[in-house]
C-alpha cells in the first residue's frame, strides 16, 4: 500500500505542509488534503494515514490558540457530533466509503456556502437567527462527526458552521482547533480497530512531521496579516472548491 512513487511522496509532503497550514490558518484547506491523500493511496485506507497528521497539526493549533475558544458552542454539539461519529464507524465498519455519501456531502457544503452567500448579501433577517438554533446545531454537529469519521472531510462543515456564528478569525480558529483534535483522538481506537491506522502507517507518518510543523508555522505567521474580510471570503471559496470537489470523482 505503501510503495510510492517519488512523485507521490511529493504531493504526501506538500499535503503534510497543507495540514499544517489548515489548522493554523485556513481550515476549509484540509478538504483539498482529503481529495489530494484519497488519489494517491485507496480512499479507505487515505483516512487511516491521514489521522495522525492531522493529528500533529492539531497539537500544535490548541497550544497556540488555547485561549481563543468559544467553550458554549463546542458543548452544545458534544452529543450531535459523538451521534454522527457513531453512524460513522458503523458505515465504515460495513461498507466502504461510496460515491452517493460523497455527492451528498458536496452538496450539503455547497448549498450551505450558498446559504451564507446570499444571508451576506441579501442580509436575510429571517436567517439570522438560525446559526443559534437546536436544529442548526444538530445537524451541523451530527454532520461533522459523520463526516470526519467517514472521511476526514469534516472541514468545509465546520469551516460554514463557525463562519455562521460570525466569529473573529482567532477565535475561529481556537475553536475549530479543540474540536478537531477531540474528534480525532477519539477517532484513533476506532481507526486502529478498523485496520486503518498501522504500525507501516505510522511509521510513514513519523517521517512527515518535521515538515507538518513547517507547516504549521506558516499558517501562524500568515493568519495575522489576512483581514477578517478578507478571511471569511477565503474559507467560503476554499469550502465551495472543497464541495465541489467532492462531486467529482477521485
Amino acid at each position: 500500500m505503501l510503495e510510492l512513487s517519488w512523485f507521490q511522496i511529493v504531493l504526501v509532503g506538500i499535503c503534510a505542509i497543507f495540514i499544517g497550514i489548515a489548522k493554523t490558518g485556513l481550515p476549509a484547506l484540509t478538504i483539498l488534503v482529503v481529495a489530494t491523500m484519497a488519489s494517491i493511496f485507496p480512499a479507505r485506507d487515505s483516512i487511516g494515514i491521514s489521522l495522525p497528521m492531522l493529528i500533529t497539526a492539531d497539537l500544535i493549533a490548541v497550544a497556540y490558540y488555547r485561549h481563543t475558544v468559544h467553550w458554549k458552542t463546542l458543548l452544545r454539539m458534544l452529543p450531535w457530533v459523538l451521534g454522527g461519529l457513531a453512524a460513522g464507524y458503523v458505515l465504515l465498519f460495513f461498507v466502504t466509503v461510496s460515491r452517493p455519501i460523497e455527492i451528498i456531502l458536496g452538496l450539503i457544503i455547497i448549498s450551505m456556502v450558498s446559504l451564507q452567500i446570499y444571508r451576506a448579501k441579501a442580509g436575510a433577517k429571517w436567517l439570522t437567527n438560525i446559526p443559534q438554533s437546536k436544529l442548526f446545531i444538530g445537524v451541523m454537529g451530527t454532520l461533522a462527526g459523520f463526516t470526519t469519521m467517514i472521511g476526514n472531510a469534516a472541514g468545509p462543515v465546520m469551516a460554514i458552521f463557525l463562519l455562521a456564528l460570525a466569529l473573529p478569525k482567532n477565535v475561529f480558529i481556537g475553536t475549530g482547533a479543540w474540536f478537531f483534535l477531540a474528534v480525532n483522538l477519539i477517532k484513533v481506537p476506532l481507526y486502529v480497530n478498523l485496520d486503518l491506522i498501522t504500525g507501516e502507517t505510522f511509521l510513514f507518518y513519523l517521517w512527515f512531521i518535521p515538515i507538518i510543523l513547517l507547516g504549521a508555522l506558516i499558517g501562524i505567521k500568515v493568519l495575522p496579516y489576512i483581514p477578517q474580510k478578507n478571511f471569511n471570503l477565503i474559507i467560503m471559496v476554499l469550502a465551495g472548491i472543497g464541495g465541489i470537489r467532492l462531486l467529482l470523482p477521485w
